[in-house]
């Protein structure tokens, strides 16, 4: 989908001071909410964030690129931040198909033409996507966490992969979602505290997460739409992402220049899981950073930054 308007400052039905204000852009479907950072002139780069998390997620390795001179986008995924949906009948579908034509209202109502795309969990789920449907526009990709899932499509894992993701399969069943509903931030709690090593987050950081993400109003529908389709037939999907699903479907190999970092002690999406996929890519680097979990711009920002940053370089 396309921006209706120029970005805009506009109130929105969130509770009092639960997100600082924020520019936003209209779209047919949202009030999106953004934040930018460095100089107007600055190659752009788009920080996508993860699940479950906030745009604050990138806030060392956003500022390092910002320092490098890139001009740094952080959009605010549906259902965190400041982002919020223009009518309460709208399917709250968080797709990876909703989600990049999120990202592409927001660069098109900047004017961005071109750009990088950095993204985790979600965010580098997206980044693929994008890769496959907006080829011309990217200068290069880099996907934290996740490994590539050619044409989009959601293989079911094999057994041991299967145990990891029993956070999702608790979503698929109508007491396991309204445990969702009830306690969402309980429910971002145990994927922190069993992702990665301990010792990468504080109760501080937490709660100012959760303020901005997890408490969200829409935050609880948003995540079990996101996990609920991609193996439940009758979980619904907005119609107008159709389009995007099946450019998305046609897609096997990827021309965009890649990064995949992932977390050698990652225990939600473990090494394995991305091994063996450079046939998928015309240019692509795996790194894999030992001793970091699922959330490596948050455990090693320094390393990642300095990843990314050689990858910008090396594709402008």
């Amino acid at each position: 989908m396309r921006s209706s308007g120029h970005p805009t400052t506009r109130p929105r039905t969130l509770p009092p001071g639960y997100a600082p204000r924020v520019p936003t852009v209209t779209t047919d479907v949202l009030e999106l909410a953004y934040t930018v950072l460095g100089p107007a002139e600055g190659a752009p780069v788009v920080l996508l964030h993860g699940w479950p998390d906030a745009a604050r997620s990138w806030g060392p390795v956003a500022a390092r690129l910002a320092d490098a001179g890139h001009r740094v986008l952080l959009p605010e995924w549906r259902g965190t931040g400041g982002t919020t949906f223009r009518s309460a009948e709208t399917v709250r579908d968080a797709t990876a198909a909703a989600l990049a034509s999120d990202v592409l209202d927001l660069v098109d109502a900047l004017g961005v033409d071109r750009f990088a795309v950095v993204g985790h969990d979600w965010g580098a789920r997206v980044a693929y996507q994008l890769a496959a449907l907006v080829p011309e526009r990217l200068s290069s990709i880099a996907a934290l966490a996740l490994a590539y899932q050619p044409r989009g499509t959601f293989a079911f894992p094999s057994f041991a992969q299967a145990q990891n993701f029993w956070y999702q399969w608790l979503m698929y069943v109508d007491a396991g979602a309204e445990a969702v509903r009830a306690d969402p931030v309980g429910f971002a709690r145990r994927q922190w505290e069993t992702w990665s090593p301990p010792g990468w987050w504080d109760e501080a950081e937490l709660e100012a997460t959760a303020a901005v993400a997890f408490r969200h109003p829409d935050w609880p529908a948003t995540t079990l739409n996101g996990y609920r389709t991609r193996f439940l037939a009758d979980e619904p999907v907005d119609a107008r992402y159709d389009d995007v699903r099946a450019r998305v479907a046609a897609v096997e190999h990827l021309t965009v220049p890649t990064l995949m970092v992932q977390g050698g002690a990652d225990t939600c999406d473990p090494p394995s899981e991305s091994e063996g996929q450079e046939g998928h890519f015309d240019a692509y680097e795996r790194v894999v950073v030992e001793g970091v979990g699922h959330f490596p711009q948050r455990e090693a920002p320094e390393r990642v930054a300095d990843l990314v940053l050689a990858h910008l370089a090396a594709h402008r």
